[in-house]
């Protein structure tokens, strides 16, 4: 699966009318799908990470999901625990940044500008349909990022490249 066909894919779950994955989950099975990992479609350990950890407005659910995948992607792909662990976090480290500079920010609260935590902020979520579409463009851009790292050559290169870059 390449970028294309990820964010094809991330679309069909993210936006489908039964609202079965927030971010998170949504981003989390698809690069699972993508990277070839076992039990591709389960999505319960995300589940908690939407909006920000519990609706909590942290960290957004389009990188802590992606987090999850490359983090067993690392573990799959290298024998040595520690090894694994560096790599999934330089990966991810880079995803941060750069969807920071992206969007302007990498916190939920901070992307929609509202308190999902309360019944008015997470109805005013909803009704407004940010959700559609601002957090739809922050899913597409994790997938579209992470998505080519399923080719083994294009992931030892982006570990090459995050190594030789780190202090």
């Amino acid at each position: 699966m390449d970028g294309r066909e990820a964010v094809e894919r991330a679309r069909e779950l993210f936006l489908d009318d039964r609202n079965l994955y927030g971010c998170a989950e949504t981003v989390f099975v698809v690069l699972k799908e993508a990277f070839g990992l076992p039990d591709s479609a389960e999505s319960a350990p995300a589940m908690a990470l939407n909006g920000g950890v519990a609706y909590s407005g942290g960290m957004c659910g389009a990188i802590s999901g992606a987090a999850m995948a490359v983090g067993m992607l690392a573990e799959r792909r290298m024998a040595d625990h520690a090894a694994a662990k560096r790599a999934a976090r330089l990966v991810t480290a880079r995803l941060i940044a750069d969807f920071e500079g992206e969007h302007g920010a990498v916190d939920c609260r901070a992307l929609v500008g509202l308190d999902l935590r309360t019944e008015a902020g997470h109805r005013a979520f909803i009704e407004s349909g940010i959700w559609r579409d601002r957090c739809m463009r922050q899913v597409e851009f994790s997938v579209r990022r992470l998505a080519p790292l399923a080719d083994e050559a294009t992931w030892r290169q982006a570990l090459r490249e995050l190594e030789d870059e780190a202090p």
